[in-house]
């Protein structure tokens, strides 16, 4: 057997919970670092609450004095309908999944049928799906010709809203491990006020592209201390600067085709205050189909569903970035 022919087809809660779910979920989620909204009612919409100041009034033995509504702060993400598509020669499929399957804890590969082929097949699928909108979520142009166009992303909405909508913001020159941690903190002194007071909430992170990330990490590591020595010798499982966590966007390997926004970025901002919006239940048509086409003896595979995202509060926003 040098090829697999057998069909799959999710559509419904298969398609929501075998396919999309591990991967904008739990683990995969948590890898993201911002919030995922799945399935929400259409139109989706990202909600951020702010309760009221004092809600405390003077004891009195009879009546009602009730404090102001709690503020809710609301915006409609647009959802696109996009599609992903792969092929593979039949031979080099097949390949692929046995390579796949033999890392498994599977001992019996010489019928790649049944559930755990299909597992396999899926995983595969999803891991390519699961990076693309990743990708797309922060570099992401409707704009552009080809490549990650499928909807706006995270940094080009915040670049084009900068001017109109008074978000703090500045460039800078340069990375290296001399200059990163004073960009850092210049980020930190021009974060608008409400943000600064999100602080002790636990929610606040600063993500950057990979050379802030690994300037940062040269930063700590030229400090003379035993700690300092300990992580140059074990690694740094992870970045705070002010006990705010540093996410690494991990779009590096995407600026050199799609640096027409920056090169290189600090965004400060609430976790909360992103959002990725995905949507298989509400539109007809998505689907997630995997077959084998004889007259070209190729597997292929295809996914419909829509996506989208954005942020909520531009007072919420402290950006940096190298053009």
């Amino acid at each position: 057997m040098s090829k697999i022919e057998n069909s799959k087809t999710y559509l419904g809660k298969e398609l929501e919970n075998i396919f999309f779910r591990p991967g904008f979920s739990g683990d995969g989620a948590e890898k993201l670092g911002i919030k995922v909204l799945y399935n929400m009612p259409v139109p989706t919409r990202i909600h951020f609450w702010h309760r009221p100041e004092d809600v405390l009034h003077k004891y009195a033995a009879a009546g009602w004095v009730g404090s102001p509504q709690t503020e809710r702060y609301t915006k409609t993400i647009d959802l696109h309908r996009v599609k992903a598509e792969m092929s593979y020669s039949a031979d080099e499929y097949f390949s692929l999944v046995y390579d796949s399957l033999a890392q498994s804890a599977i001992t019996q590969l010489d019928d790649l049928t049944g559930t755990e082929l299909e597992a396999a097949e899926t995983a595969i699928f999803r891991e390519a799906v699961v990076e693309s909108v990743r990708a797309t979520m922060w570099l992401g142009k409707t704009a552009r010709e080809t490549g990650l166009n499928t909807f706006d992303g995270l940094l080009y909405r915040i670049m084009s809203d900068i001017e109109s909508q008074e978000m703090a913001a500045e460039t800078f020159a340069a990375v290296s491990p001399e200059t990163v941690q004073g960009s850092l903190q210049s980020v930190w002194n021009m974060a608008p006020l409400a943000l600064r007071q999100l602080y002790a909430e636990g929610q606040l992170a600063y993500f950057v592209t990979g050379d802030i990330y690994e300037a940062y990490m040269d930063c700590l590591d030229q400090t003379d201390n035993e700690a300092a020595y300990l992580a140059r010798q074990s690694g740094h499982s992870g970045l705070m600067y002010k006990g705010i966590p540093l996410v690494n966007m991990q779009i590096d390997s995407y600026l050199g085709t799609y640096g027409d926004i920056a090169s290189s970025v600090i965004l400060l901002t609430d976790r909360r205050n992103l959002a990725l919006a995905l949507n298989t239940g509400d539109f007809p048509g998505s689907e997630v189909r995997m077959w084998y086409n004889p007259d070209l003896m190729e597997n292929r595979q295809r996914a419909i569903f829509m996506a989208g995202c954005d942020y909520l509060l531009p007072e919420l926003i402290s950006f940096s970035f190298k053009e």
